[in-house]
């Protein structure tokens, strides 16, 4: 095979995107395989079990095969797959928590201790999770400009973009979010 046609046949994640969201099924099927790997370890840093983050990338999967045609193309697919990212992994996230809360407690707390909670690393990343429900409770319009930023670590005129609002904004709403944000996180170290 000749190097212009093997590189004809390498399509760039951004185009099977793009012809997914017009309706295209094969680059659809094309899209879910290339990018299944990047969600799995994106989906690892907001959750720190592993089966838990599997699952959520099991939905971030499901929803970018439903949702794919709202991608317009006007920012780069990349940044769309973080909000659907950690949409589905903070969704993932209410739903262990509300399953933990709906069991009876263990008989013998000792034998049955939460993998997410016995790591350093593991606490931290549900210390967030928690971070941002609170967040999204008392200040929702402050959630999108922190796991833009500091989770997704998108640049600030891409984050600000995908905000849909003017970047001083975001910087004010991020700053904003932080200074609620380090309270309940250093209180939990």
């Amino acid at each position: 095979m000749d190097r212009s046609r093997a590189e004809h046949l390498v399509v760039p994640t951004e185009e099977l995107a793009r012809l997914a969201a017009t309706g295209d099924p094969a680059a659809l099927e094309e899209l879910l395989q290339a990018i299944r790997p990047e969600i799995l370890r994106r989906c690892g840093r907001f959750l720190p079990c592993r089966e838990d983050a599997e699952e959520a990338a099991q939905d971030v999967l499901l929803q970018v095969s439903r949702k794919i045609g709202t991608f317009e193309g006007r920012s780069r697919f990349s940044t769309w797959l973080h909000t659907v990212v950690a949409n589905c992994c903070r969704q993932k996230y209410r739903e262990l928590k509300r399953r933990a809360a709906e069991q009876p407690a263990p008989l013998d707390a000792d034998r049955s201790v939460d993998p997410r909670t016995t790591s350093v690393i593991a606490g931290s990343r549900i210390d967030l999770l928690e971070a941002l429900e609170r967040l999204e409770r008392e200040h929702p319009q402050l959630v999108e400009p922190l796991v833009y930023r500091d989770v997704c670590q998108l640049e600030y005129a891409e984050a600000a973009e995908r905000a849909g609002i003017p970047l001083g904004t975001f910087k004010s709403r991020l700053h904003e979010a932080r200074r609620r944000v380090r309270p309940w996180l250093t209180d939990r170290a």
